[in-house]
């Protein structure tokens, strides 16, 4: 089951950033100094206040993946922060994420989809050479590269190597 997560749900915000850093710390390695952890249980706390974390769960109700989800300010939908358990890759869960992200869009009447993945700038790495090839048979396609210092100056100082980040669009 895939829906937005409440603010009554007490622990999910811990748990969420346990899945999101045990998924990044392999996901992104080589990426980031030692240590970094991809968020937070307070960054967590204040996407599920905001209404801006949607999680799955399995009929069980473990919780198997989430993603960030919002309306940005320029009249996309974005989503952002995509894992899912690691014992659950290849399953489809990550494509469903994706598809009711998509939907809860279209229902806002948004008309186009993005999301951003970080990327080294000076080698390629597997992960994030898959995902590209995976968010671009979903149907988005890269409309330009972010700069790093300049949208997100605090998180440079943390990281093992140069990265951009890619910006991806899919019309809805």
């Amino acid at each position: 089951m895939i829906n937005h997560a409440l603010p009554t749900d007490i622990g999910l915000a811990a748990e969420v950033a346990a899945l999101v850093n045990e998924v990044y710390a392999e996901a992104e390695k080589g990426m980031w100094l030692d240590g970094t952890d991809r968020t937070s249980a307070g960054e967590i706390a204040a996407m599920i206040d905001a209404g801006r974390l949607v999680v799955a769960r399995d009929p069980g109700g473990t919780l198997v993946g989430a993603m960030h989800l919002q309306r940005l300010p320029t009249g996309e939908g974005e989503l952002g922060m995509l894992v899912t358990h690691p014992g659950r890759r290849g399953a489809g869960l990550g494509r469903d994420l994706v598809a009711y992200g998509e939907s809860w869009a279209r229902e806002q009447g948004l008309t186009t989809m993005q999301l951003e993945l970080l990327y080294p700038s000076t080698w390629t790495h597997p992960v994030k050479k898959f995902l590209y090839d995976w968010y671009t048979r979903l149907g988005y396609r890269v409309i330009g590269t972010g700069d790093l210092a300049d949208d997100y100056p605090a998180l440079v100082s943390r990281l093992a190597t140069p990265c951009d980040f890619l910006i991806f669009h899919k019309p809805l």
